[in-house]
């Protein structure tokens, strides 16, 4: 019996040495290079680090689910990029809405709390994009779960504050992503995000382009978009010469002509989008006696003749899948042009996806963000620019909201930012975001940006994509 219990007892401690030894080794230091603790994760892969001075910025792979409901089911590869400062520093979560640029760039929030950045492709837009693509996948609640999945695997190693920002779809992006993960961002900064409750209601961009800029600007723009489908047949004839020398094709679209009209009424709108009231001085002062070069010219500097071809659509086929199942699409009216010169009006975005690809509006999609914003936005900022066609319809803040604020910069574009706002409001926005950012009470009293000004990563132009898209 004696014998038995020794041998008992000396099992216990050799158990005991085992354990004790096993938590040696699980309590081993992390790796202190933050390349290796960012390739310690889980499905994460590096494509590639770049240099520049004061970070280190990495282009990477993350291993995603096709589906977040059913992770086995697929995965697929998605690109981000991490422009990493400090882990003792607040970070800044990007997305753009559409591809990631792989050149180091720091976004407005990142520069104002001076911070790392983590940037997102957004999913299905190549090359994060699952092969063979299963469309019915690509919604903005699996985009906001690939947000989600990428925060909780950074945050071991960035442990403070998160904001969530990006601009246009970008903005939508931070606000969905708010909506459905509430309690992962410590604030968001959406600028410039559309935001098309009711898809067939679409009065507020008329009642827009009725009043935006001057009555001359407008007149202008209006008449070259006008003579544009008044010299339809010259121009068209310009127009397949343009495709045949390029090799452009119009399958997606379903002829030259639609293509020819849906570019030349993407002009007034593009050009408020992404021009300022200064720069009506580069419009034809009178379009019935202008060229038809002059004509073209016009048209294609801010609607780009390439765009509506199938080389031009098929990177943007993740953006109007979507705009045709939940997002929305706006459709205008033209009152200075007689119905006969109007073939097809604004197209919907069906006509801009491949017809093999199916697609059905969600009607409720973006009621519920919407009502979600108003009744719960918690530490949410929305920025808009005064002569943005896509601020005509945006996301208010009611009763129920907190901390949250919607600011116009005044006479600004698609590009409109914190910095071109009124002095006060922003003063109130940098310090809000500061505040967010978790830094220290007498940093958020002085509301100025902590960052130095950066010519290479803080200069850039307004987030242009061709034609009619946010």
């Amino acid at each position: 019996m004696r014998k038995a219990l020794r041998w008992l007892l000396a099992l216990v401690v050799l158990i005991g040495t085992l354990s004790t030894a096993g938590a040696a080794t699980a309590a081993e230091p992390e790796p202190a290079d933050i390349k290796d603790r960012l390739l310690a994760i889980p499905g994460m892969s590096l494509i590639q680090e770049k240099p520049y001075p004061g970070y280190r910025y990495f282009v990477l792979n993350y291993t995603q689910p096709v589906d977040h409901r059913h992770p086995s089911k697929g995965t697929f590869q998605q690109r981000i990029t991490v422009l990493h400062k400090d882990i003792s520093r607040p970070t800044v979560f990007y997305t753009g809405g559409y591809n990631v640029s792989t050149t180091p760039g720091r976004r407005e929030p990142t520069q104002i709390v001076d911070g790392n950045q983590v940037s997102m492709e957004y999913r299905y837009f190549t090359p994060s994009r699952p092969a063979p693509a299963d469309w019915s996948k690509l919604d903005i609640w699996q985009a906001a779960s690939d947000q989600h999945r990428i925060f909780k695997a950074l945050k071991k190693i960035y442990g403070k504050n998160w904001i969530s920002t990006g601009g246009s779809k970008g903005g939508m992006t931070a606000t969905y992503y708010e909506r459905f993960y509430p309690h992962d961002m410590d604030g968001v900064v959406a600028y410039v995000a559309p935001n098309d409750v009711v898809n067939d209601e679409d009065s507020a961009y008329d009642r827009f382009f009725a009043g935006v800029g001057t009555k001359e600007c407008r007149d202008r723009l209006n008449a070259v978009q006008r003579e544009a489908l008044v010299r339809r047949a010259p121009l068209e004839k310009k127009y397949a010469a343009y495709a045949a020398e390029n090799g452009f094709t119009f399958t997606t679209v379903g002829s030259l002509d639609k293509a020819y009209e849906a570019v030349v009424l993407d002009y007034v709108w593009g050009f408020w989008q992404y021009s300022l009231l200064s720069d009506c001085d580069t419009i034809p002062a009178n379009a019935t006696t202008a060229t038809d070069d002059e004509i073209w010219t016009s048209i294609d500097t801010i609607s780009g003749f390439s765009f509506y071809t199938d080389q031009g659509l098929e990177p943007y086929t993740p953006y109007y899948y979507q705009a045709g199942t939940q997002l929305g699409a706006p459709t205008i009216g033209f009152p200075h042009i007689e119905r006969k010169y109007i073939r097809y009006g604004y197209q919907p975005p069906r006509n801009f996806v491949p017809r093999d690809i199916r697609m059905r509006f969600q009607p409720g999609a973006m009621r519920d963000v919407d009502s979600w914003v108003k009744h719960n936005a918690r530490h949410m900022l929305f920025v808009y620019g005064q002569n943005d066609p896509w601020g005509a319809e945006r996301f208010r803040v009611g009763a129920g909201a907190r901390d949250s604020y919607v600011f116009t910069a005044p006479g600004l574009n698609h590009g409109a930012n914190v910095a071109g706002l009124t002095t006060d409001q922003k003063t109130l926005a940098t310090a809000r975001i500061l505040d967010w950012a978790g830094v220290p009470s007498p940093t958020v009293a002085q509301a100025k940006p902590l960052a130095k000004f950066d010519a290479k990563l803080d200069v850039r132009d307004v987030e242009r994509e061709p034609a009619l898209r946010p």
